[in-house]
């Protein structure tokens, strides 16, 4: 998991060709974005998922995990505080693995919050579990997923 200003993103592009171009694009549209909702599809199986959504309240929030994405979420209207724990220290399956939506979730608590603020971002590998959205009232972001 990294937690990054913005504007040091570019640090990380040599995760892998589909990070830089994940980043690239980002760092070409975020200030220009018309933000509506809804999924762009980039070359490389990247998708960029532009999403409004009510925030969940801290006791009702779900770890989730994924094993063939790496999502850049990135808040662009109103902060957000996301759990995260590592997958294998995780004992409390909710829903098992499901490979068509490459998402599965658990019922442990998280081992720690990150308050991700407008102008930061968040990545997620597989190995981190995350429970994205946690606040009061509703706010804007993007979700990249960008295939391992």
């Amino acid at each position: 998991m990294i937690l990054t200003d913005i504007s040091n993103l570019y640090r990380y592009r040599n995760i892998s060709p589909a990070v830089a171009a994940a980043i690239d694009w980002l760092d070409a549209n975020l200030a220009t974005l018309d933000f509506q909702p809804g999924t762009t599809e980039l070359p490389g199986g990247i998708s960029v998922k532009a999403e409004r959504l009510a925030m969940t309240p801290r006791d009702a929030a779900v770890l989730e995990a994924h094993r063939r994405f790496i999502d850049i979420h990135v808040p662009v209207k109103g902060d957000e505080t996301m759990g995260w724990a590592p997958v294998n220290s995780l004992q409390y399956p909710r829903t098992p693995y499901d490979e068509d939506t490459d998402v599965a979730t658990f019922g442990d608590a998280a081992h720690s919050l990150l308050h991700v603020r407008v102008g930061e971002a968040a990545i997620f590998f597989p190995e981190d579990a995350h429970a994205p959205n946690i606040g009061i009232g509703n706010h804007r972001k993007l979700c990249i997923k960008i295939p391992v």
